[in-house]
């Protein structure tokens, strides 16, 4: 399917409509960008099996999830985005006064009527599911109306999910983002920079077992074999007691994770389910109580955002790697 998203329409045919209607150093954000200033366009890219063409960069954006937000920010492209929503917990110190007067629109997806309401142009967002009906609208749906559309491709389902997502994936989003929305020189000096600090990475020696516990109480969501989780561990030195589950995140049962005995238990931060609500139920839960990551505080905290898809994934393996060491010296 291809869809065509020609900015200057899509202004005029939102505005028509709505009359009717842990801090981190991942990224220090590039100065304020003008919108088409460095980039030759229209710009096509094929993005979760929808090719996507926009004939100018997108003035008034959207941004759904923390991934997206913060990729925007770092990128010199604050002043462009008119709504976010969906943020996992707060901005890293790095981009906190570029996010300083982001209009937060919803703690969760927004409906549809909200972002319209706000007559963007494009909307990014960081999982294929908060374009639905029920969330922000289709993506086709949004393109009749000229609205642009673009889905983290670490996020994409089906035959067009990363399989295993690597890091080349992750920094080439960093790089289609820059050329879609015109900055692709912010975009590239963005890439070296992460591309430096992977490669300066020192990954813990030995082989320290990890379980990456997302959400979830009585059944764990948990990294698995071919995401973000999976990635990160794998920078970070340490191994992943799910690897072996050909998917992004799954849910399993504890009888697993004690039959595993991980020796650290990575913990995930959002505001709505925090690392130490994990701790409480870990130590709550007669199954897990006994662990001897448990017994022993042997937890590792990583932001819900960095344990995604985005700017903070090198920072988030280097994190992990300094929170280990500082276990082994315990």
């Amino acid at each position: 399917m291809q869809i065509r998203y020609p900015a200057l329409a899509a202004a005029a045919a939102v505005l028509l409509l709505a009359g009717c209607a842990s801090g981190s150093t991942a990224a220090e954000p590039a100065p304020a960008a003008s919108a088409g200033t460095d980039s030759a366009f229209p710009v096509t890219v094929e993005n979760c099996a929808t090719t996507v063409t926009v004939e100018a960069a997108p003035e008034r954006i959207v941004t759904i999830k923390s991934t997206t937000t913060e990729l925007l920010l770092a990128l010199g492209l604050g002043e462009r985005i008119v709504g976010s929503a969906f943020l996992d917990g707060p901005l890293p110190a790095s981009l906190e006064e570029a996010g300083a007067d982001l209009n937060v629109i919803s703690d969760f997806v927004p409906g549809q009527e909200a972002v319209l309401a706000l007559t963007p142009d494009f909307v990014y967002g960081g999982w294929e599911s908060n374009f639905s009906a029920e969330g922000v609208g289709e993506r086709a749906a949004l393109a009749d109306l000229g609205i642009g559309s673009y889905v983290s491709p670490a996020a994409c389902k089906g035959d067009a999910m990363p399989d295993p997502l690597t890091f080349d994936t992750v920094f080439a989003e960093i790089s289609e983002a820059g050329a879609l929305f015109g900055v692709p020189d912010a975009a590239a000096a963005l890439v070296t920079d992460q591309e430096a600090e992977l490669a300066a990475l020192k990954p813990a020696a030995g082989d320290t077992t990890a379980l990456w516990y997302s959400s979830g109480t009585d059944t764990p969501y948990v990294g698995a074999g071919i995401g973000a989780p999976q990635m990160i561990l794998d920078a970070a030195g340490l191994t992943n007691i799910f690897a072996d589950v050909q998917d992004t995140w799954t849910s399993a049962g504890w009888e697993s994770v004690v039959a595993a005995n991980p020796d650290v238990l990575v913990l995930v931060d959002a505001d709505w389910n925090t690392a130490d609500s994990k701790i409480a139920n870990l130590k709550a839960n007669p199954a897990t109580a006994g662990l001897a990551a448990v017994l022993n505080d042997r937890y590792i905290v990583v932001p819900f955002a960095a344990g995604e898809a985005g700017i903070r994934n090198v920072e988030a393996a280097a994190s992990i790697i300094d929170q280990l060491a500082e276990l082994q010296t315990e």
